[in-house]
């Protein structure tokens, strides 16, 4: 980045991290923590682009205007309804269910602040689940693995095998989508 500072990533994810580092993005984790509660009557796409928003703001103003920040959001969409983290086994027992056997949404929100402006885009892919036996829907959620994922499931993880197919980017899915990641980062570094 041309002796900048690196981006400010405004997440925990690992998988976010992750993204980013394949990327070769340079950038050092600074977290908001913010209630994630969807509003009365918000549609899946208006929660992540909220969040997305309210996240990289939130960090954005621990910085000099000059710092690049980017933060994101990721929801499962099951017919407009909202499959956020599961708040327990149990919880993720019951969406992994009602995905089983069915096609749903993922969308993920990036956003981009730097020089006191800020850019917000969603991305969404359809993903289809196989059926899911049941023997094996007890042997995922002994992983844990589901307690920390949107819809209770990591595409990119030991879920994989539920997953028929994706239509859209995979990195929408795992949380961070890479061609929209680019042009924001593109077009913020015009600035």
């Amino acid at each position: 980045m041309n002796g900048r500072p690196p981006l400010v990533l405004a997440s925990r994810s690992p998988r976010r991290a992750d993204i980013l580092t394949q990327m070769g993005v340079p950038f050092v984790v600074d977290s908001a923590d913010l209630d994630e509660s969807p509003l009365p009557d918000e549609t899946p796409r208006e929660l992540v682009m909220r969040l997305a928003t309210a996240k990289c703001l939130a960090v954005a103003g621990r910085y000099p205007v000059d710092t690049l920040v980017l933060g994101a959001d990721t929801t499962v969409d099951v017919d407009g309804e909202i499959f956020g983290t599961p708040t327990d086994t149990d919880h993720a027992r019951t969406m992994l269910r009602r995905l089983s056997g069915r096609t749903h949404m993922v969308h993920t929100a990036v956003c981009v602040a730097q020089g006191g402006t800020h850019r917000t885009e969603l991305d969404s892919a359809a993903v289809a689940m196989h059926p899911i036996d049941a023997d094996l829907l007890e042997r995922y959620l002994a992983t844990g693995e589901s307690l920390d994922k949107a819809g209770g499931y990591a595409v990119q993880g030991e879920a994989a095998m539920f997953v028929e197919r994706v239509t859209g980017h995979l990195t929408t899915v795992v949380g961070l989508p890479v061609r929209l990641v680019e042009g924001l980062l593109g077009r913020s570094s015009d600035r």
